[in-house]
C-alpha cells in the first residue's frame, strides 16, 4: 500500500515561524516608531494642569487674603511672594515659581511655557493669557505641532 504524503506544514513549524517574527517586530519596532513626540505631548497636557493647578492654590491664598483686586499684588507662598492679578499669577514667571516642574520645561516668555525637545520646541507650549477682570479668569491653549 502507498501513503500519500501530505503537503504542507506542521503546528510546531507555524508556531515557531510567528514566535521569530514576534521576536524580530518587538526589536525592530521601536526604531520606526517615535514615542517621543508622544511623551512630549503628555508632559504638555501636565504642565498645562499644573498651571490650572497653581492658579487655582494662588486664587484661595488671594481670596483669603482679600486680595482679588486689579493688583498686581505680591502674596506669600511657601515664603515665595507671588504677583497676582485678580487673584490670578499676573505672567508665566509667576506661576512657574509656585509650580513643581522639571528640568526642560522653562517660561519662554511672560506668556508661554515651553517643553524642551522636539523638532521645534518653540512650537511645544502652553500659552497662558492672565485674568483680564474679577469676572475673566486665566485662558490656557497648548500648540503641540512642534512636539
Amino acid at each position: 500500500m502507498k501513503h500519500s504524503q501530505m503537503k504542507g506544514f506542521t503546528l510546531i513549524e507555524l508556531i515557531v515561524v510567528i514566535v521569530i517574527l514576534g521576536i524580530l517586530a518587538a526589536t525592530a519596532l521601536p526604531k520606526f516608531v517615535d514615542l517621543g513626540t508622544d511623551a512630549r505631548k503628555g508632559v504638555l497636557s501636565g504642565v498645562e494642569g499644573s498651571m490650572r493647578s497653581a492658579n487655582s492654590m494662588l486664587y484661595g491664598k488671594a481670596a483669603a487674603a482679600g486680595q482679588l483686586g486689579a493688583g498686581p499684588v505680591g502674596i506669600s507662598v511657601v515664603g515665595t511672594t507671588v504677583n497676582v492679578v485678580y487673584g490670578y499669577a499676573q505672567n508665566t514667571t509667576e506661576l512657574i515659581k509656585v509650580m513643581d516642574v522639571s528640568s526642560g520645561i522653562t517660561a519662554a516668555s511672560a506668556t508661554t511655557i515651553q517643553v524642551a525637545g522636539g523638532s521645534a520646541p518653540g512650537s511645544c507650549i502652553v500659552t497662558y493669557t492672565a485674568a483680564s477682570s474679577a469676572t475673566v479668569p486665566p485662558q490656557y491653549a497648548q500648540t503641540s505641532s512642534g512636539c
